[in-house]
């Protein structure tokens, strides 16, 4: 069962920070959310996939992945408490380049074309990491269900991924911790 107290206590212990600064959106924040610090952490991993597993529910679909570097530990969580509970839920990681060696695959991991699968991303701002996700998912013929985050900082991201046609869940949005966003 999702504990969302608890993963709201170690994002602000771990993983919320105050000051000034430049997001990967571009975008300046008088907050930042260092989720590493949470996916990376053994409580926090558990935490996390039992979260996403309650979002996904009866619709599991065939893998779960996201953008290296943010995504990978969020994905070995999920498919790791998926396994211990019998699931048959894959993961895969979307690579910011393809490789120049081997396959010269952009999309790694044990899928193939034709399966359904969830985008994972830590923090979305605009969207714009888990769209580049979409694009490489798609162009290797893999069709997206959802794309579900640990924090939503409320800044247009869900928006763009309506526009495009996707569902945006998350664990948390930034009013979990008292703040409001910013108007865009």
């Amino acid at each position: 069962m999702y504990d969302k107290p608890a993963l709201i206590e170690l994002v602000r212990e771990k993983a919320l920070e105050f000051g000034e600064f430049t997001l990967a959106s571009g975008k300046k924040a008088s907050f930042y959310l260092d989720c590493r610090k949470v996916t990376l952490d053994p409580r926090g991993a558990n935490l996390i996939a039992e979260g996403i597993l309650e979002l996904l529910g009866d619709n599991v679909p065939d893998a779960i992945g996201g953008m290296a570097i943010g995504a990978d530990p969020i994905t070995a969580a999920v498919i790791t408490v998926a396994g211990q509970r019998g699931l048959p839920l894959r993961g895969f990681i979307v690579r910011k380049e393809a490789k120049t060696h081997g396959k010269g695959r952009q999309v790694e991991g044990p899928v193939e074309a034709g399966e359904s699968v969830v985008i994972v991303e830590d923090t979305v701002t605009t969207g714009g990491s888990s769209l580049r996700a979409i694009e490489h998912v798609e162009a290797a013929g893999m069709r997206v269900a959802s794309v579900i985050a640990i924090i939503d900082r409320l800044e247009g991201g869900a928006e763009a991924f309506a526009a495009r046609g996707y569902q945006l869940q998350t664990l948390l949005t930034v009013r979990d911790f008292g703040i409001e966003p910013v108007a865009s």
